[in-house]
């Protein structure tokens, strides 16, 4: 009897310490800490191995010594903004603090001889980058969440292992979860060729390491170091809108050409070394000197963020940029599961005179995902923020524009994985002319969607409201 209150005693303890363990381990992310402690009271003991498996917050060592000399050889080669009137942006000149937070959160310069190009579907993207990849001369460099073995997937195995057979360098890196229905025929027919292929952070190995929370989100092609991409698009037949259910399938990418390109190649290089093990030497080759004559000076900064990284130069970027708006903020996002930060600044800019519009996905990729997102938007609306739900497909761009101070266009999304634990890669632009261009296709956005009431949302049925609020409890973890 005496063991037996012993044991229940212990339970009760060990039940206990789940809450406090947790809370000590992730007091930087408080809606996280709720979330797991949550599961660990609900399903006992089950819910904490979960957490000490996969949840915890880890940092991911990726060799800081060398990672800074891919940074100088960038910053040295790269033409960078000098004063606040090279921008060429009239409503910078009085922003001379945000300007300086995103130099600092960022750790980058903002560079200035650059062409950008924008892409806005996975028909332009898939054609730009393979156009790429065909004129390569010294190498082609592919980092991508999710690669595919379907028909696009195909067409790039294609040309992949043409050029590599042709002499040329050509690395693939893929994401050991979002890339786990990669065949393995795929990658021997890639390694054959003479392709050098990794996968970051594998699913068995991210969960002995316990970094299966770790996921390399990004979405970048270079190619001779001279022409870098980088936006919402992987590689797959639903991003030319061949997935029946979502149909049309919105996004966007970037073409950069110029200076910016140096730090996409710097990323490429650490996610590289941390996956292959292989040091890339920083030659002229991986980082060759533009000639000013051959881009515009349109100014670009890349913002990357991860488990590699001190801060959440995203999430900051994010934020200081929505303080910043006086008269817009338009945010188009597959997944809005923002913090209280976040949610506090659109909320206040929106109460505040600000026209803050959000676009949000109609059908979902994911059900639970958009249930937490869902749960987010009552309050918007009672804070004076416009919302619209995408009715022409599934809309995937990331996308954010204020004023006319600048658009961020990149892997991020809009939600605290990618703030807290995804490796992401956002470019901020500053150009009037390219601005207005993301503009106009939000605007487009606009009239492919339904405007959200808040009368009619809020008359939603129980079940629906049920199921968005155990998906809140849950959201920090999607």
């Amino acid at each position: 009897m005496i063991g037996f209150l012993i044991a229940i005693i212990l339970l009760l303890l060990m039940y206990s310490a789940q809450p406090a363990i947790i809370l000590l381990l992730e007091r930087r992310v408080a809606a996280k800490a709720i979330a797991w402690i949550f599961l660990s009271l609900a399903v006992p003991f089950l819910g904490f191995f979960g957490y000490w498996m996969i949840g915890r917050s880890k940092r991911v060592k990726a060799g800081q010594d060398i990672s800074r000399e891919y940074e100088q050889a960038a910053e040295r080669l790269s033409s960078s903004v000098s004063s606040i009137g090279e921008l060429g942006n009239i409503g910078m000149l009085e922003q001379e603090q945000l300007l300086r937070l995103l130099n600092e959160c960022s750790g980058r310069p903002i560079t200035l001889g650059n062409h950008v190009k924008v892409l806005t579907n996975g028909k332009e993207t898939f054609a730009a980058i393979l156009y790429a990849i065909e004129q390569a001369r010294h190498h082609i460099h592919l980092d991508y969440y999710t690669i595919r073995d379907d028909g696009i997937g195909q067409q790039f195995l294609t040309l992949l292992t043409a050029k590599a057979k042709a002499g040329i360098e050509v690395r693939v890196l893929y994401d050991g979860i979002g890339s786990v229905h990669l065949s393995k025929r795929y990658v021997k027919e890639l390694k054959q060729a003479g392709v050098k292929v990794s996968c970051f952070l594998p699913a068995r190995a991210a969960l002995f390491k316990r970094l299966l929370n770790s996921r390399n989100h990004s979405k970048i092609a270079v190619i001779d170091g001279r022409v870098g991409f980088v936006g919402g698009i992987n590689i797959g037949d639903e991003y030319l809108g061949k997935d029946e259910r979502l149909g049309f399938w919105r996004d966007t990418q970037l073409q950069l050409e110029g200076d910016s390109v140096y730090f996409l190649q710097e990323l490429f290089m650490k996610d590289w070394e941390l996956a292959a093990k292989e040091r890339l030497p920083v030659h002229a080759e991986y980082m060759p000197e533009h000639d000013p004559d051959d881009v515009v000076q349109e100014p670009v900064l890349i913002v990357s963020s991860g488990p590699d990284r001190s801060g959440e130069p995203i999430l900051e970027t994010a934020f200081a940029a929505v303080k910043a708006a006086k008269s817009s903020v338009y945010i188009s996002t597959p997944y809005f599961i923002p913090d209280e930060s976040l949610l506090a600044a659109l909320g206040n800019a929106a109460k505040s005179g600000v026209d803050v519009r959000l676009i949000i996905p109609g059908i979902a990729d994911t059900q639970l995902v958009l249930w937490a997102t869902l749960s987010f938007i009552e309050r918007m609306l009672e804070a004076g923020v416009r919302v619209y739900r995408y009715q022409k497909g599934f809309i995937h761009a990331k996308v954010m524009i204020v004023d006319d101070l600048l658009a961020v266009v990149g892997t991020a999304n809009m939600d605290m994985r990618s703030f807290h634990s995804n490796f992401e890669q956002n470019a901020v632009l500053f150009n009037q002319q390219t601005i207005d261009q993301l503009r106009g296709d939000y605007e487009q956005d606009l009239l492919d969607s339904l405007e959200l009431d808040l009368p009619s949302f809020s008359m939603r049925s129980n079940r629906q409201k049920a199921a968005e609020a155990a998906a809140h409890l849950l959201s920090p973890l999607l």
